[in-house]
């Protein structure tokens, strides 16, 4: 059996419609132009201060000793919004279940914050699924930083292990950390298929459990 450690934002979930809304919150209490969905696809990834910081750049409002009451602020939205807003990819679920009846472990790995990690989770009623949670303010590191990835397996305790995700983030996450990586090919991903490492990719969760069921053969 394996450990087996998803990604969130743009792979198991889709996040950025909810992650638009609460940057535009601020934006407009800041009086600044609101995102739109493909700016906010594109800035998810990375945690919550760097995709603040890199849409506060874009507007030219990026004032450093601002920035840290900017982000209270954002992270105070962020903890206030509805996690029903973020929607589930399609078959996402079923895949998961499969999964875990076939007796692999399950975990999530994130930049999200914990807080709105946990109630994403809850309100998908994901808590029995998953049984480990790394999120961005676990460790002082994230993701690209291979240490989240390390931990969420460690706490899995199975031999063997593999990531999915969606994105660059994820594909070099999963390089640091020496883990076979599936990329998820409907994400947020910046870069090129062809410019990604990874062991498999697909494009619906439907053929993900055949996947890992060949994999975990072949390793």
């Amino acid at each position: 059996m394996m450990s087996i450690v998803f990604d969130l934002d743009g792979t198991l979930v889709e996040s950025a419609p909810a992650i638009r809304n609460i940057a535009n919150a601020l934006m407009a209490e800041l009086n600044l132009p609101a995102l739109d969905l493909a700016e906010t696809r594109h800035y998810v990834g990375n945690g919550a201060a760097k995709f603040l910081e890199q849409a506060l750049k874009t507007r030219s409002a990026l004032v450093p000793e601002e920035f840290a009451d900017r982000l209270s602020r954002f992270m105070v939205l962020y903890a206030e919004a509805p996690p029903q807003a973020n929607k589930p990819m399609p078959g996402c679920e079923a895949a998961m279940k499969k999964l875990s009846a076939s007796g692999h472990r399950l975990a999530i790995c994130t930049n999200k914050p914990m807080a709105p990690t946990r109630a994403l989770i809850n309100a998908l009623g994901w808590h029995d699924l998953v049984s480990v949670v790394i999120a961005g303010d676990t460790l002082p590191e994230r993701k690209p930083h291979p240490a989240p990835l390390l931990k969420a397996i460690a706490e899995l305790k199975q031999p063997f292990s593999l990531y999915v995700g969606d994105s660059d983030v994820d594909a070099a996450t999963a390089e640091a950390a020496r883990v076979p990586f599936f990329l998820f090919t409907e994400g947020y991903r910046k870069q090129p298929v062809n410019e990604l490492t990874y062991a498999a990719k697909f494009q619906s969760f439907e053929e993900l459990p055949g996947l890992v069921a060949r994999f975990a053969v072949e390793d």
